[in-house]
């Protein structure tokens, strides 16, 4: 598998997506690249709107992509595609749609194939075996958490330490914490703005200026850092 999980698309005063192009560059390669894209993560902005947004990065490094609403046959699209990127934005919206057009499994097997992966934030979400550690408000109600289970771990992206001031709510880290409470046999990465994850041929890498924050019922949660050996999280649960 090849697959490249972003925590965020933009940095604050950055143009969008531009923080992690040259990440995108590198990962599909010297060779033009088109690759199919799902907008289904846009509520307040039309498919359109978003291909052209991505669009106009992925042709700033060289590649492109064409999103999957033009095609007919949506699983069609998949299989033939040459690389999959899945944007950000409510990850319930996209998970649901990505069920309407039965696509769990055609990805899936896609990815499990060798076709690269990209997403950022909800795309990254779904990569998960679920989408139970997103941040996002449910908007829409899938049929079920389940999505595309590339990795064995759960991320948290936009993952966050601030605690501000006069809020008496529950942190992130609580949050996760509550969530390894009830699924014990699973890792949670927080991955920090700026960040990424990047998995080629069994190799797992953190990328970025930040560390990520992993956790894991029974045990304290930990910093990891770009020269951390990560593929324990690469084991499947027992």
């Amino acid at each position: 598998m090849r697959l490249l999980l972003i925590s965020n698309s933009t940095n604050p005063g950055e143009p969008y997506l531009d923080y992690p192009k040259e990440n995108i560059r590198i990962f599909l390669g010297k060779k033009p690249v088109r690759a199919i894209f799902i907008p289904y993560a846009a509520v307040t902005f039309s498919y359109d709107t978003y291909e052209e947004k991505v669009s106009e990065r992925f042709r700033e490094i060289g590649h492109d992509i064409v999103s999957i609403h033009h095609f007919k046959d949506p699983v069609r699209a998949i299989k033939d595609a040459s690389a999959i990127v899945v944007g950000g934005g409510n990850t319930w919206k996209l998970l649901k749609t990505i069920q309407e057009n039965n696509l769990i499994g055609a990805v899936s097997a896609k990815v499990l194939s060798g076709t690269p992966y990209i997403g950022w934030s909800a795309g990254s979400n779904v990569a998960c075996p679920s989408i139970k550690t997103t941040n996002d408000m449910p908007v829409v109600e899938p049929d079920g958490f389940s999505a595309f289970n590339l990795v064995p771990f759960q991320i948290n992206p936009h993952y966050l330490d601030a605690n501000p001031s006069g809020h008496a709510g529950e942190t992130r880290e609580q949050r996760i914490e509550e969530f390894i409470e009830i699924n014990r046999d699973i890792y949670v990465v927080g991955l920090r703005e700026g960040t990424m994850i990047i998995i080629e041929d069994q190799k797992i890498f953190l990328s970025g200026p930040r560390k990520a924050r992993i956790f894991r019922y029974g045990s304290p949660p930990f910093e990891a850092s770009t020269d951390d050996d990560l593929s324990f999280l690469l084991i499947k649960p027992l």
